[in-house]
């Protein structure tokens, strides 16, 4: 039985203790807001004070692994890892698994939108054809015997400019969902995950978390 597979018959009820496996503030406040009707209690690799691994791999399943699987050997407890970013096609999917470096050190994804949106204009991608992208997430769970599970998330759309709300985080603001015509930075949360418990969801997190709840948790 390979690591990974040992996950496979490990739910998570009511009660149990769950590492989510970041420092962001907004993407552990959207997982919370996930994970609630499930009464799962809830710490963050920030609160715990671990520290976060370098996202050496290439693509954003390889990173959520190597992200939760830290988190649960350091905290002995089940850790659960989102690796997510935005994929533009006219930029080759770029910034894709480097989007949080588009923003800097200094994580200023006003700076990031900025730079995407210079690099739509040097290919000339000024219409709403030519600007089609999607938001991806992977959602790793991970038990500290290296045993874990993966799954994946997208939403397809389109990127507008100037950007637009400000709710949400990171490049919400200037993506605009399929089929909606206000952005993700002008949804509230419950609109965004467009999730309660069924169901696929709307965002790229949401999905993945949906497949997760199926597979992992018991009510």
């Amino acid at each position: 039985m390979t690591a990974a597979a040992t996950a496979a018959d490990r739910p998570l009820k009511r009660g149990d203790k769950l590492v989510v496996a970041t420092h962001n503030k907004g993407k552990l406040r959207e997982i919370e807001d996930l994970v609630k009707p499930f009464g799962l209690s809830v710490t963050s690799a920030g609160a715990l004070g671990l520290p976060e691994p370098d996202e050496t791999g290439d693509s954003f399943e390889a990173n959520a692994e190597l992200k939760a699987i830290a988190a649960a050997k350091a905290s002995g407890l089940p850790a659960l890892a989102d690796d997510s970013g935005l994929a533009v096609d006219a930029l080759g999917g770029d910034p894709g698994i480097f989007s949080a470096r588009w923003a800097g050190p200094d994580k200023d994804f006003s700076r990031a939108m900025r730079l995407v949106e210079e690099h739509l204009a040097g290919v000339g991608a000024t219409t709403p054809e030519k600007r089609k992208a999607r938001f991806v997430a992977a959602l790793s769970l991970a038990f500290p015997d290296g045993g874990h599970q993966t799954w994946r998330g997208e939403v397809e759309g389109v990127l507008v400019w100037p950007p637009r709300g400000t709710q949400g985080f990171g490049y919400d603001p200037m993506f605009l969902p399929d089929g909606f015509d206000v952005t993700f930075g002008e949804m509230p949360a419950d609109m965004k995950h467009g999730w309660n418990g069924t169901g696929e969801g709307l965002s790229h997190r949401a999905r993945a978390f949906a497949k997760f709840a199926r597979a992992r948790l018991r009510t």
